[in-house]
C-alpha cells in the first residue's frame, strides 16, 4: 500500500506553503480518521476538493488552515493512500464541568455566566489560551475588590471520552485596608478637613457598608477631584496635585495613601470683561455674572457663569452657544482678570421632538405636558419646564432629555425626551404603634395612571380601630384639552376615637362631590369642588358636655352642602423626589344651604426645598387652619382640627395635642399651626439613587380652641430621623420621634412606618 502525507498540520501552523513534494492526484474516495463528537460532514464541508476531483499541494494546504481555524482540532495532517484521500485529526477536548473552589466574594453562577460569554463553559471545545485569560480576569475583578492577596490556582483534569474538568480554586485572603492617607504641602488648610472631603478614608464604624475603607482608582481620582475643585473655589487658581503614591504592606492587607500637592497663591478677581457677539443687551448679561470684581477667584462661580449666559442665549435658540472664560493672571498683585468671549453660534430650531421608553402610558399623556413644540424655536427653558412637568406627572421613575443636532443640517435639532415608567398603580398597607392604639392598620388601592390614559382612579379601605373609610374617587387631569381637569369622590367614613386621648364620640357619615380644576398659568391651578355629606352622631354618658349640647341642638342626625374653592402653586422639580421649588396651596369651604350646620374652615401650606449640592435637600413646611360657625352657630366638633402623629408631630400620639375637657380628653379646636424642617440625604454607598433616603427632623405644632388664646409658648416640638424607601415592593416610610418639651398628659407615639405593594 502506498501511502504519502502531504502536510504536517503542525507545520502548516508556521509555514503555510511547507510540506512534501507530490504530484497532483484524481480523488477516488475521502476518508476521516480521529474523530469521536465532531461529524464527517463538517470535516467534508471544509475541504476543497471533492470526489473525482483533482487534489493539489496548494488545496491541501487550504485545507487544513480551513480546519485549523474551526477552533475543533488540536492536530491534522493529510494523507494520500492510493488516490484515497484521508484527513487524520486529532480533537480538542470538550469541557465537561466548571467547579469554583473557595469563591465568597462573587456569586458562582454569575462567574460561570460570564465564562460562557468567553467561550469558557460546559459543553463548548476546551481553549487552554481561554482559561489563561479567565483566571487573569478573575484575579484583576479581586483586586478591583482590594484582595490583594488573592491567589488563583486552574487545575485541568482529563475525563473519560476526551473531556476535560476545570477547576478555579481560589484563596481570596483579606481584603485590604487603607490605613492611612497623608497629604502633604498643604499650609491653608488642615490635614483633617481636607481629608474630611474624600470618599475614601481609613475604617469606620459604617465602612463595612460603604466599603470606603477599601482602595479604587475611581474612588481616589473623584476625591482628588473633589480636592481641586475646594482649593480652586477658594481663590487658589494656580493649585495643582504632583503626585499620588499608593503603597501596599509586604502582607498585602495595608494600604497607604501620599498625596502632595502645592496650593500656590491666593488670588482675587480684579475685573470681569464680556466679548464677542452678545446679541442681547450687555446689561442684562452683567446680571448673570456671578464673580464680581474685589472677591475671591472661584471656579464653580465662574463655571456658573459660563453656564447661566449659555443658557440664556438657549432660551433664544442659540442651543450650540460657545462661553469661554479667558484668565489672565497678575502674579506679582495676585490678582486674576476674566474675559468672558461670547460665540452664540447659529440659531436653531426643533425638528422632531421623540418620545421614547413609554410602554404603557400613552404619547398624548406625555405630549400634552411639554412646552417646546415642533417647528419652533430651540428654547432652553422651555424644554427644561417639559422635563419637568413630565416627571411631575409621578408616572416615571426617570425622566431625560437630549438635544442632538440633526445630521447634514446646521440649525436643526432633535429633542429626545426618555422615560423609565414605574409602577403607577399601588395597594398601601399602613400600620402604627403608640402608647394608646398600639397597631393601627389600614389600606387603599389606586392606579394613578389607568390603562396610560393619566387618569387616576383610588378605593379606600382603612379599618383602623379610630377610622373605617370606604372610599372611591376618580380624576381625568384633562377632562378638556385646555388642561381643565374633572373628578368625583363617594365615600362614606366612620370615626371612634376612644381609643385615642380625645373625647368619647362616634361618627359615621356618607358624602359624595364632585371637583373641578382649572390651569391659571404653567404652575398655578384653581380648583372648586361641591360636596354634600350626611354624619350622624353617637355620643355617650363620658362624652364632654359640648359634644352633648351640639347634639341635643342640631340632633344626632345633620346634613350640609360643603363648596369649596383652591389654590395650588407647584414648582418642585420633582413630584417623587423633590430636590428644590416650593409647593403653596391655600383652601377655604364654606357650607351652604341645603343642609342643618352653617361653618367655613380655611388652610394655607408652604413647602420649601432648599438644595444642598447634588445630593442634599432641606425641606421646610407650614400648615395653618382655621375654622368657625356662621350665623351663630358652632363649628361642628367632628370638622375640630387635631395635630400629633403621622403627618402633623411625629413623636407625639395620633390628635394628642390642643384642648381638654374636664375630664382631661383631648376635644380639638377651631385653630392649627404646624412647622417641619426636614434634612434629607443619600444612604451612604448608595451612590445617586434617589429612592432610598434618610432624613433627619424637626416638628412643631399646636391646635387650639375657640376662646383660647394662641401662644408659640403651647407649641410641641419633637426631633427624630425618618427612613423613606421606594423598594420593588412600594413606598416603606418609617421615622423615629423623640418629644423635646413633653408636658403632664402629653401621650407619645414614637415608631411609626409605613408599607405598600406597587402593581
Amino acid at each position: 500500500m502506498k501511502k504519502t502525507t502531504f502536510l504536517s498540520g503542525l507545520l502548516l501552523g508556521l509555514f503555510a506553503t511547507a510540506g512534501l513534494a507530490f504530484e497532483p492526484f484524481v480523488v477516488k474516495d475521502i476518508r476521516v480518521e480521529g474523530i469521536q463528537r465532531t461529524e464527517a460532514g463538517t470535516v467534508f464541508n471544509y475541504l476543497p476538493v471533492k470526489v473525482g476531483e483533482t487534489m493539489t499541494e496548494e488545496k491541501a494546504a487550504q485545507a487544513i488552515k480551513a480546519l485549523f481555524a474551526t477552533g475543533f482540532f488540536k492536530d491534522v495532517r493529510i494523507e494520500a493512500d492510493n488516490g484515497v484521500l484521508v484527513v487524520v485529526v486529532e480533537e480538542r477536548p470538550a469541557i465537561a464541568q466548571v467547579d469554583f473552589v473557595g469563591v465568597k466574594e462573587f456569586d458562582k453562577d454569575a462567574l460561570k455566566k460570564g465564562l460562557k460569554e468567553v467561550g469558557l463553559a460546559e459543553a463548548r471545545i476546551f481553549d487552554r489560551s481561554l482559561l489563561e485569560r479567565a483566571e487573569q480576569e478573575l484575579k484583576r475583578q479581586y483586586l478591583g475588590r482590594g484582595y490583594y492577596a488573592v491567589n488563583v490556582t486552574t487545575t485541568v483534569t482529563p475525563l473519560e471520552r476526551n473531556r476535560v474538568a476545570l477547576n478555579f480554586t481560589v484563596d481570596e485572603g483579606q481584603v485590604a485596608k487603607i490605613r492611612q492617607i497623608n497629604i502633604v504641602g498643604n499650609q491653608a488648610f488642615k490635614e483633617k478637613d481636607l481629608l474630611d472631603l474624600f470618599q475614601l478614608r481609613t475604617p469606620g464604624w459604617l465602612t463595612w457598608y460603604t466599603k470606603n475603607d477599601q482602595y479604587s482608582k475611581q474612588k481616589l481620582s473623584a476625591d482628588l477631584e473633589t480636592l481641586r475643585s475646594f482649593y480652586l473655589d477658594r481663590g487658589y487658581a494656580e493649585f495643582s496635585i504632583d503626585s499620588t503614591q499608593v503603597q501596599i504592606s509586604p502582607d498585602k492587607k495595608d494600604i497607604y495613601i501620599t498625596v502632595n500637592i502645592a496650593e500656590g497663591e491666593k488670588y482675587t478677581v480684579s475685573s470681569v470683561k464680556l466679548a464677542g457677539e452678545l446679541l442681547l443687551p450687555e446689561d442684562e448679561i452683567r446680571k448673570l455674572v456671578t464673580i464680581k470684581p474685589g472677591e475671591a477667584f472661584s471656579r464653580e462661580r465662574l463655571t456658573e457663569t459660563t453656564k447661566r449666559i449659555a443658557d440664556r442665549l438657549g432660551n433664544e435658540g442659540y442651543a450650540f452657544a460657545n462661553v469661554n472664560a479667558a484668565p489672565e493672571l497678575d502674579k506679582e498683585k495676585r490678582e486674576v482678570a476674566f474675559t468672558i468671549f461670547v460665540d452664540p453660534g447659529r440659531r436653531v430650531y426643533v425638528r422632531r421632538v421623540n418620545v421614547t421608553g413609554n410602554t404603557r402610558t400613552r404619547d398624548e399623556v406625555i405630549r400634552r405636558e411639554l412646552r417646546q413644540l415642533e417647528g419652533a424655536w430651540y428654547d432652553a427653558e422651555k424644554i427644561n419646564k417639559s422635563r419637568t412637568r413630565v416627571d411631575r406627572l409621578g408616572f416615571f421613575d426617570e425622566v431625560t432629555v437630549e438635544t442632538p443636532a440633526v445630521p447634514d443640517a446646521t440649525d436643526q435639532v432633535d429633542v429626545n425626551l426618555n422615560v423609565k415608567e414605574r409602577q403607577t398603580g399601588n395597594i398601601l398597607l399602613g400600620a402604627g404603634f403608640s402608647s394608646s392604639e398600639k397597631v393601627v392598620l389600614s389600606g387603599s388601592i389606586a392606579q394613578n395612571n389607568l390603562f396610560g390614559s393619566g387618569k387616576n382612579v383610588a378605593v379606600q379601605l382603612n379599618t383602623g380601630k379610630i377610622n373605617k373609610v370606604y372610599s372611591f374617587s376618580y380624576t381625568d387631569p384633562y377632562y378638556t384639552i385646555d388642561g381643565i381637569s374633572a373628578g368625583f369622590d363617594v365615600y362614606k367614613r366612620n370615626v371612634d376615637p376612644s381609643s385615642l386621648s380625645v373625647g368619647n364620640y362616634r361618627t359615621s357619615t356618607a358624602g359624595a362631590g364632585i371637583r373641578l380644576g382649572f390651569p391659571i398659568s404653567e404652575d398655578n391651578f384653581l380648583n372648586f369642588g361641591l360636596l354634600g355629606e350626611s354624619t350622624k352622631v353617637t355620643t355617650f354618658a363620658d362624652s364632654p358636655q359640648r359634644y352633648k349640647d351640639f347634639v341635643s341642638i342640631f340632633g344626632s342626625s345633620t346634613t350640609s352642602t360643603l363648596a369649596s374653592v383652591s389654590w395650588t402653586s407647584d414648582g418642585r422639580d420633582s413630584y417623587l423626589y423633590p430636590t428644590k421649588g416650593s409647593l403653596k396651596r391655600a383652601m377655604a369651604e364654606v357650607s351652604v344651604p341645603p343642609g342643618s350646620l352653617r361653618f367655613y374652615r380655611v388652610s394655607y401650606q408652604h413647602q420649601i426645598y432648599i438644595p444642598f449640592g447634588r445630593d442634599y435637600t432641606l425641606m421646610l413646611n407650614g400648615d395653618i387652619g382655621y375654622g368657625n360657625g356662621i350665623g351663630g352657630k358652632p363649628l361642628p366638633f367632628f370638622k375640630n382640627y387635631y395635630a400629633g402623629g403621622i403627618g402633623s408631630v411625629r413623636g407625639f400620639d395620633t390628635a394628642s395635642l390642643g384642648p381638654v375637657d374636664s375630664n382631661g380628653e383631648r376635644v380639638g379646636g377651631n385653630r392649627r399651626v404646624i412647622g417641619n424642617a426636614e434634612f434629607y440625604f443619600p444612604v451612604p454607598g448608595a451612590g445617586v439613587d434617589k429612592s432610598f433616603r434618610l432624613s433627619v427632623f424637626v416638628d412643631a405644632g399646636q391646635v387650639w380652641g375657640a376662646g383660647e388664646k394662641a401662644s408659640l409658648g403651647d407649641l410641641r416640638y419633637s426631633t427624630g430621623a425618618a427612613v423613606s424607601w421606594n423598594s420593588p415592593l412600594g413606598p416603606l416610610k418609617l421615622s423615629f420621634g423623640q418629644p423635646l418639651n413633653k408636658k403632664e398628659g402629653d401621650k407619645t407615639q414614637r415608631l411609626q412606618f409605613q408599607f405598600g405593594t406597587a402593581f
